[in-house]
């Protein structure tokens, strides 16, 4: 999977929405970095980031999805915005829960629901 292909962007307002690939777990390594600069370019020309990640059709991911997860969380707080998730099914769920990433995220039910609540 190229980086291209694991993330679509879509904009809301001023708003971002990153969609991952449905096979988001097959991401590996070797395009990470590739994946999470094209990700964070337009995050970093942003005044405000205001980020919603939408899960929905994400049925697991591992490790290195976290992972760029943190990093874009990092890009965006460090620049005073907020990031949340939206859609997140059973074993994704669990997996913020155990890892204790649903204390650092809010987690909304729908992409309208996160929208409305980081959007002034």
């Amino acid at each position: 999977m190229a980086a291209g292909e694991d993330f679509r962007i879509e904009w809301h307002g001023d708003a971002v929405v990153l969609l991952p690939a449905v096979d988001i777990e097959q991401i590996n390594w070797d395009v990470i970095e590739q994946t999470t600069q094209m990700i964070l370019k337009p995050l970093r020309e942003m005044p405000v980031p205001l980020v919603v990640v939408d899960l929905t059709g994400i049925k697991y991911f591992g490790s290195v999805f976290l992972a760029l997860l943190l990093r874009v969380h990092k890009q965006v707080k460090a620049r005073g915005g907020e990031m949340v998730l939206c859609g997140a099914k059973n074993a994704a769920r669990d997996m913020l829960r155990i890892t204790a990433l649903d204390t650092l995220w809010a987690i909304y039910d729908t992409q309208s629901e996160a929208l409305e609540a980081i959007l002034p």
